[in-house]
Order: C-alpha cells, then sequence, then structure tokens
C-alpha cells in the first residue's frame, strides 16, 4: 500500500476515493460508458442551459436598453467567449493533471464549472446594476469555458480504446449521447416554467432554477466519474494506454497537423449542431409568430431523434468505418444546407420537418465526430492532444455559429445560414481528404 501511495501520480485528495474503491477489480468497457455518458451530460446541460437563456433571458434581463435582435446577438457573443476559453482552461487543466493527479483536475474543474453556472442564476439584470450585469455575465460565461477545458478525463478515448475492435463505432457513439440527453430535460425544464409562469415571474425568477439544476448535476457527475478515473485498476489501463498528459506546447509542436484537421474534421456536425440546437430558437422567438413552448417541444422530439441516430450511427461504423461515415454525413448535411431554409421558414410542418431531418444527420455525423481523434495521434501525445483536439473543434465549429447564423440570417435573409451550414460540410470533406491516416481507419 505504501508503494501505491508513493505513486507520482497520487495525491492525499485521491486517497480517500481509491480506497473506497479499492474492491473494483475489473475494467470492462461498459462501465467507462456509464462514466463517459454521465460526464458528458452534465457538460452540455451547463452548455443548452445558458444556450437557451441567451434566447429568452439575457436579451430582456441584460441588454433592455437595445432591441430584441440586437440583445440577442450580444448574448451570442458572449456564448462565444467559453468556446475561447476553454482552450485556455485545458492548457492550466493540463498542469494540474501532471503535478496533482486526475482526480484533483476533475475536482477543481467540475466544481468551477458548477459554481460559475450557480453564480448566472443569481445574475442581476440591467435595471438593478446597469452594465455591470453585462460585465458579470461575460465572466460567469469565461469561467464555464475555462472550467470545461479540465473536463477532458480521457474516458472517451479509453473506451475508444478499449473497446472490442468490431464495436469500437458502437462505443465510440456513446459520449455523444449526452447532447440530446441534455438538450431534451433543457428544453423540458425551460419550456414548463415558460408555460406556468407570467412573463414578469419568469424573467424574474422562473428562468433561474435550470442553472440551480445544473450545479447538482455537476456534482453527481463529479463523483460518477471520480469512482472511475482514480481506482488503481483506471490509473493503470489509462498508463498502459498512454492516456497522460504530456505538455501543450511540445504537444502542439509534435502534433500541430493532425490537431488541425482534427479540429476540422468534425466542422459539419459541430456547425449543424447549433443550427438545429440554438439558432433556430432564436430565428423563432424573433421572426415568427410561433410558440416558444411549442417550438421547445419540437427540440424535445428533436433530441429523440438524435439519440436514436446516434446510436444508429454505431452500428453503420462497425459496418462501414467512421471516416465513411463522416464523409456521407457531411454530403448529407451539404444537401440539407440547400432546403434547409425553406423547411423552417415553412411554418409547422416545415420546423417539425427541419428539425426532425436535421437531428438525424446530426446523430449520425456527430456519433462519431470524437471517435476518430484518438487514433490520429502518438501514444504520447494522445491524451493531451485529444483534448486540444475537441476544443478547437468546438471553438471553429460551435462555438461562433449561433452568432453568425442569426447575423447573416436577419441581414441576408434564411439563405444564407444555408451557406454558412454548407461551408462547415465543405470543410469536413476538405480535412477528411487530406487526412490520410483515417482513410486506413477502419475501427
Amino acid at each position: 500500500m505504501s508503494a501505491q501511495i508513493a505513486a507520482p501520480s497520487s495525491t492525499d485528495m485521491e486517497r480517500d476515493a481509491r480506497n473506497i474503491t479499492a474492491r473494483h477489480k475489473q475494467v470492462v468497457p461498459g462501465e467507462i460508458a456509464i462514466g463517459v455518458i454521465i460526464g458528458r451530460t452534465s457538460e452540455f446541460f451547463d452548455f443548452f442551459v445558458y444556450a437557451v437563456a441567451s434566447i429568452l433571458v439575457f436579451p430582456r434581463l441584460v441588454f433592455p436598453y437595445v432591441d430584441a435582435l440586437t440583445g440577442t446577438l450580444y448574448s451570442f457573443a458572449i456564448f462565444a467567449i467559453a468556446f475561447v476559453a476553454r482552450p485556455m482552461g485545458s492548457f492550466f487543466f493540463m498542469w494540474v493533471d501532471r503535478t496533482y493527479g486526475r482526480g484533483v483536475k476533475l475536482t477543481i474543474a467540475l466544481f468551477l464549472l458548477g459554481g460559475s453556472t450557480a453564480a448566472i442564476a443569481f445574475l442581476p439584470g440591467y435595471e438593478t446594476i446597469g452594465h455591470a450585469s453585462a460585465v458579470l455575465l461575460t465572466l460567469f460565461r469565461a469561467g464555464q469555458g475555462f472550467a470545461l477545458g479540465g473536463t477532458w478525463d480521457g474516458l472517451a478515448s479509453l473506451l475508444s480504446l478499449n473497446a472490442p475492435q468490431n464495436k469500437r463505432g458502437w462505443y465510440a457513439m456513446m459520449p455523444q449521447l449526452g447532447a440530446p440527453l441534455a438538450l431534451t430535460v433543457v428544453a423540458a425544464l425551460f419550456a414548463y416554467f415558460w408555460s406556468t409562469l407570467s412573463p414578469a415571474d419568469f424573467l424574474d425568477w422562473g428562468w433561474r432554477y435550470p442553472f440551480f439544476v445544473a450545479f447538482a448535476i455537476n456534482v453527481v457527475a463529479l463523483f460518477a466519474r471520480l469512482r472511475i478515473v482514480v481506482t488503481h485498476e483506471f490509473e493503470r489501463l489509462f498508463e498502459s494506454r498512454d492516456l497522460v498528459p504530456s505538455p501543450v506546447i511540445p504537444t502542439v509542436k509534435a502534433e500541430g497537423r493532425n490537431i488541425i484537421i482534427g479540429a476540422f474534421a468534425p466542422l459539419a456536425s459541430f456547425a449543424l449542431f447549433h443550427m438545429v440546437t440554438v439558432f433556430p430558437l432564436s430565428w423563432v422567438a424573433l421572426f415568427t409568430k410561433e410558440s416558444i413552448e411549442r417550438f421547445l417541444i419540437i427540440e424535445i422530439i428533436g433530441g429523440a431523434v438524435g439519440v436514436l441516430a446516434i446510436v444508429a450511427s454505431g452500428f453503420i461504423a462497425d459496418q462501414i468505418g467512421r471516416r465513411s461515415l463522416l464523409g456521407w454525413s457531411a454530403g448529407g448535411i451539404a444537401l440539407f444546407s440547400i432546403f434547409a431554409p425553406l423547411l423552417l421558414n415553412g411554418g409547422d410542418l416545415g420546423e417539425v420537418a427541419f428539425m426532425v431531418l436535421g437531428f438525424m444527420l446530426l446523430g449520425l455525423s456527430f456519433g462519431q465526430s470524437s471517435g476518430v481523434v484518438a487514433s490520429n495521434f502518438s501514444q504520447q501525445t494522445r491524451y493531451t492532444g485529444s483534448a486540444l483536439t475537441s476544443d478547437l473543434a468546438w471553438m471553429f465549429g460551435a462555438g461562433f455559429a449561433p452568432f453568425w447564423a442569426l447575423w447573416l440570417s436577419s441581414n441576408f435573409g434564411l439563405f444564407s445560414s444555408g451557406a454558412y451550414l454548407l461551408s462547415g460540410a465543405i470543410c469536413t470533406l476538405v480535412a477528411l481528404r487530406a487526412n490520410k491516416e483515417l482513410a486506413a481507419a477502419r475501427d
């Protein structure tokens, strides 16, 4: 036992968790999958809570001195700050990981994430503190993004690498289930409060409850993930798979090409991600007379379709390969981008068709968007390289998508948002072609 305590990666803060789980002896992919799904659901829950509030709440609470469109654009600009702060968080938390251990890093990161999210729930409005409200919102949003840089635990890569050879696609899709699951719960919460409260009560206190729920979910996710990552069996498995943190700057120098290509490979799915989750709600709220509650229910239906499509992506990827599935999905997204504006502007049936088709394509592409990352890197840089690739992919593909889609559509019409989505599909196809290593990846 003393030898284990003396291990370089051990810390006093992790020993108790290891002792609690000392009887945990067998490492199986199914258990890794549970930890990954819980962790990703908590992260996406924070993400969607802020996204919905940036449309329904912040324009009126924080930016009441401008028109609704400008206020929403301001909110989306602050929304993007988290994606810029996320790589900075990765840089810092990789140092924490190397110095104090993966368990300490996750504890700090998830409490910072949950604390930043809960702090938004107490945000005073412009009528109370003036422009300081926007400053605080920006600070809390940056805290969310910085914390997300530390939530990378390597479990998704470990799951993909430890899965049976003929089921790599199946296990690779599991982390992505967190997104539609989180969206479904968030949309249901906001739909409930929006429909049951008066507009004054919703703006005063009703919108704050989903942020409290987000903090509670983060605490549950923290203990679920700590139970896995700090046990001796998993630590040995991380080390045997070389899923240990490497210094960021040397990793970038050694793997810069793979990081850039890996960041652009899932660009189509990441751009579509916001085009069917965040942007359409803003368009409906600003430019149509459709019921917000009704559209949130449509998003719940879309989330259920997304879950089924992500599951299907696992079966398909194991048959034709991840790269082929990403390529065909990018082609489908490119086709979808042409007639998507017509659907979104096509009334009740058009909106339902837009969401259902969009989530089908999103599930097929997003379901395997992370499964191709880890195989690109050398064993020594796999852990840090995968984290940086994920950060950049979200920043380039998703972080600014709601802002630009809304700005383009409001100035040039809905077809310009389709052109924006088309550009993401083209980037994915170019990146997949450039990445010859992925061409041989049939796992």
